[in-house]
């Protein structure tokens, strides 16, 4: 396992390596001018010039990169103010360090993002299960139903109609706020509920229909005859050897949904106004703050790859032969 975890760990710093190198360099790619950026609108050639050199846009493209990459883990000095690790660059718009504008946000979205995984994922393979125990029910065929209604719709449409409904109209449910968990961690909790329960809604739908799919098929394999034959009871051969072979598909479908699963979030936050990383990055595109749209990109690449190395060791859990791989 030791030797799994370390090959995985190694292919991902690389793969974090070619996103830095790439959005390092689509940065500079960018029509804008970062020093004019920064200057603001009434600014004459000689600030523009003073404000390139101050930045460091006057070195060799390398030579930037080289010390933007150094001051992510060991923090730099620039002529704005010091920059301690990690040092994303100091956003145009802020004016103060990228790092405390993401340290700011971030909570919001991993709470979303991971409150909203949970959801769905216990929500959608319990569904799954249930209906291929009881295969040919009518709760099966509503199973089935609703997960294909689920399906269907998007974030943004029933977002603002569970707002509507269930907090507006019923009082049920907080329409969603910023988390705080130093400080009001049941308020924290309560302003989450909606906005992880609305951006859990298409995923599992989804992955109740997998789950029933598959554990269909598990149980028309031969080694489940086998075990049946031998006198084992329905349900331990169901929860024994037919969800331990769907389980493996299933963390590996989840492993790819991750992106999806971040990209939901970002429209969960702006359509219940939420202070994230998504709501973050829609106002750095806006702004053209590039420190910001690439420290955002990276983090964001970061937590994916980080989560998919955690989907591995999971997955060569349930099966040791991936471990051989």
């Amino acid at each position: 396992m030791f030797r799994f975890l370390v090959r995985r760990v190694l292919g991902a710093m690389v793969i974090l390596l070619l996103i830095s190198m790439i959005t390092y360099f689509l940065f500079f790619a960018l029509p804008s001018d970062p020093a004019l950026l920064s200057c603001g609108k009434q600014c004459d050639p000689q600030n523009v010039a003073l404000i390139r050199k101050n930045l460091g846009l006057d070195l060799p493209i390398w030579t930037q990169y080289w010390d933007y990459m150094v001051g992510i883990f060991a923090g730099r000095h620039l002529p704005i103010g010091e920059c301690p690790a990690p040092c994303f660059g100091y956003s145009f718009a802020n004016q103060q360090p990228v790092w405390g504008t993401i340290a700011d946000s971030y909570p919001t979205t991993l709470t979303l993002a991971v409150g909203g995984a949970a959801v769905f994922l216990t929500v959608g393979v319990s569904l799954g299960l249930i209906s291929a125990w009881r295969q040919g029910t009518v709760f099966d065929r509503v199973a089935s139903a609703t997960s294909l209604l689920g399906q269907s719709v998007q974030i943004y449409f029933i977002g603002p109609l569970a707002i509507l409904f269930f907090s507006t109209q019923l009082g049920w449910l907080d329409r969603g706020h910023d988390v705080d968990w130093a400080h009001d961690a049941v308020g924290s909790v309560s302003g989450m509920i909606l906005p992880c329960l609305v951006l859990s809604v298409i995923f599992w739908s989804n992955y109740s229909r997998q789950t029933r799919s598959l554990m269909v098929e598990q149980l028309s394999e031969d080694h489940i005859r086998a075990a049946r034959a031998k006198g084992m009871s329905s349900r331990y051969v169901f929860l024994r050897y037919a969800l331990r072979g769907a389980m493996a598909t299933i963390i590996t479908i989840f492993g790819v949904d991750l992106s999806a699963v971040l990209g939901g979030a970002i429209i969960t936050e702006v359509t219940f106004g939420l202070h994230g990383l998504g709501l973050l990055s829609v106002q750095a595109v806006l702004r053209s703050d590039l420190p910001l749209e690439m420290a955002v990109m990276l983090i964001g690449a970061t937590l994916i790859v980080v989560c998919n190395i955690v989907v591995d060791l999971a997955y060569a859990f349930i099966d040791p032969r991936i471990r051989l791989a």
